[in-house]
C-alpha cells in the first residue's frame, strides 16, 4: 500500500482501479492519506473516481466474456440459480450499477451486469454516478475529520 502513496496522484489512480477488481485493496485509505498530505481535493476525487470506474468497467467486461458452461463446470453454479439472478438483474437493470461501489458485492454486480449483457452505456453512467458519490462523501468526511482534529 505504501508504494501507492509514494506515487501520489498516479498511485491513487492505480489503487482505485485495482480496488474495483476482485483484489482486496482500499482505495479510500489511499485517498485519505493523499488528502492528508495536502493534495487537491477535486483532482484526487476525479482520479480516484476515474480509476475505480475504469476498474469496474473491466469487471463488467470480464462478465461479458463469461460462458454458461464455465460457470457450471468451475463454480458449480446451476442454470436455475443463474435464471433467478437474471430475473433480479432484469428487474433492476442498469441501475444496479449504482451499487458497484459497495465492498465485495459491488464487483459481483459489475460482473453480473456484464454477464447478462445489460446496456453498457447505461451501466457506465450509473456506475460512474455511484463511484463519484462515494469518493465525494469519503473525501469530504476525510477533510472534515482532519479539520476536526
Amino acid at each position: 500500500m505504501e508504494y501507492f502513496l509514494e506515487w501520489g496522484y498516479f498511485g491513487l489512480f492505480v489503487s482505485s482501479f485495482l480496488a474495483a477488481t476482485v483484489l482486496p485493496l482500499s482505495s479510500e485509505l489511499v485517498l485519505s492519506v493523499v488528502l492528508a498530505n495536502q493534495y487537491s481535493l477535486v483532482l484526487s476525487i476525479f482520479l480516484a473516481t476515474l480509476g475505480n470506474w475504469l476498474g469496474g468497467l473491466s469487471s463488467y467486461g470480464l462478465g461479458r466474456l463469461a460462458k454458461w458452461s464455465l460457470l457450471e463446470r468451475f463454480f458449480g453454479i446451476k442454470e436455475t440459480q443463474v435464471k433467478k439472478m437474471k430475473v433480479q438483474i432484469s428487474r433492476w437493470g442498469s441501475t444496479l450499477a449504482l451499487l458497484c461501489w459497495l465492498p465485495i458485492v459491488g464487483d459481483l454486480f459489475a460482473v453480473g451486469l456484464g454477464f447478462f449483457r445489460v446496456d453498457l452505456l447505461k451501466v457506465s453512467i450509473w456506475m460512474l454516478v455511484g463511484k463519484l458519490f462515494r469518493y465525494i462523501l469519503w473525501g469530504t468526511l476525510t477533510l472534515w475529520g482532519l479539520n476536526f482534529f
